[in-house]
């Protein structure tokens, strides 16, 4: 017979404490008496890919080195490439994806490109494949595998995300296809509350998709994006991302997620974009720092920020000063419009301009793998490089690009310390 033993009770908060300015209760703690646990039912499974899934974690996780976001959909590339007077065939959308893929040096400051379904099992417009691409600049291919955003009924006009039906055998074969890392993005809306159903409802699909994705060898990116939208200061949004941090983390807990083997893609803690009081990179820094010590912990390898409705300096300068100082985990970047827009515009559909619009990439590249070493100053960036999102479109669909922005086709310059080659691996 197991012998018995004493345990102390944590203290657990009941969601309604959430509610703003409400004094949190403190229960009891009390000892009762019960078996011991045989250490195997404590472990966290992530089936026969363990070590993988934190191999390929590392490699994601390696100094200097984000994750280019390519993931639009076929219809948001649609709406980029319309931006630039490009009709949305595959054809155009096979040119734009090669031209990313293709340039010269983008492994040393780029360790991870996030796929769409057509985009992993596509080619290049020479006829390589695009996985086979990015494996020879030493970038490990991701695919994003959630459906996309609905309607959340009983809310108050949030939003779920939906893909869980069929994920495990989709993601057994985008593994055959190449790809090591999965994507899913869910989003929380200040303005509309957040209710405890939307909260809940998103950490409950990002801790089942996270489970089903190491089970069939896949790192799971979690992206709890907290939308920029509304007036917001910046504290609210820190008290929004404590309670969905801590939602998250207790359901990835719960699905037996192995924390070593996932990726956090996680919003940084800014005011919100109609704030009139604006946050300065030390400010953004200090609290979204502050966030990560209260609720992720430091098994998690990387934590791969958003840019969301940041300009492409904004994002860079804020992601600078997080890294200014030692922290537990490997702080830098998955973005997709804080790399893509001036590349995008650059390049405007015509093939003379591929060399340039694969200079203004790999310029947004090198000062995030600067920033991500804390060596990047911002200086001598071009014009375009500063202009944030169209406030004529919805910051929810930020990170995938829905929108469009002018540009001044000047070159760019990269404004870091240091000259040229970013640090190899």
């Amino acid at each position: 017979m197991a012998s018995a033993s004493l345990l102390k009770i944590s203290p657990v908060l009941d969601k309604s404490e959430w509610v703003k300015g409400q004094t949190i209760r403190q229960p009891s703690v009390s000892l009762v008496r019960c078996h011991s646990v045989a250490p195997s039912a404590l472990s966290v499974r992530a089936g026969s890919y363990a070590d993988e899934l934190v191999k390929t974690a590392k490699t994601v996780a390696s100094p200097g080195r984000g994750i280019l976001a390519m993931d639009e959909s076929n219809a948001t590339c649609g709406k980029r490439l319309a931006s630039i007077g490009l009709e949305n065939t595959e054809a155009n959308r096979q040119a734009y994806r090669t031209l990313l893929v293709t340039v010269p040096g983008l492994g040393e400051c780029i360790s991870g490109a996030i796929l769409f379904e057509e985009t992993l099992y596509q080619s290049t417009t020479d006829g390589r494949k695009i996985v086979d691409v990015l494996v020879e600049q030493n970038i490990v291919p991701g695919i994003k595998v959630d459906k996309g955003l609905v309607p959340l009924a009983g809310s108050n006009d949030e939003s779920w995300c939906q893909g869980l039906d069929g994920l495990a055998s989709r993601s057994a074969a985008y593994y055959q296809q190449g790809a090591r890392f999965a994507k899913w993005r869910t989003v929380v809306s200040i303005p509309n509350g957040p209710s405890a159903l939307a909260v809940k409802e998103a950490a409950w699909g990002l801790a089942r998709y996270a489970a089903i994705s190491q089970d069939n060898g896949l790192v799971p990116i979690v992206e709890p994006e907290i939308l920029l939208d509304g007036e917001h200061g910046i504290d609210r949004n820190f008290e929004v991302a404590q309670k969905v941090w801590a939602e998250v983390f207790f359901y990835l807990a719960e699905n037996n997620v192995m924390f070593e083997g996932i990726l956090l893609k996680p919003s940084m803690v800014t005011p919100g974009a109609e704030c009139k009081d604006k946050a300065t990179p030390e400010q953004v820094a200090e609290y979204t720092l502050k966030l990560l010590q209260r609720r992720v912990p430091p098994a998690v390898p990387g934590i791969m920020f958003l840019s969301g409705g940041q300009s492409e300096v904004e994002a860079t300068l804020n992601l600078n000063a997080m890294n200014q100082a030692p922290n537990p985990w490997h702080v830098s970047f998955s973005y997709a419009r804080a790399l893509q827009n001036t590349c995008l515009k650059t390049w405007g559909g015509r093939p003379e301009n591929v060399k340039a619009a694969q200079d203004a990439l790999l310029v947004r590249a090198k000062a995030n793998s600067f920033a991500q070493l804390g060596k990047y100053t911002g200086e001598g960036e071009s014009h375009e490089a500063t202009k944030g999102i169209d406030s004529n479109l919805s910051l929810a669909d930020s990170e995938d690009g829905n929108y469009s922005m002018p540009i001044e086709l000047s070159t760019p310059t990269t404004g870091l310390t240091k000259p040229e080659k970013c640090k190899s691996t």
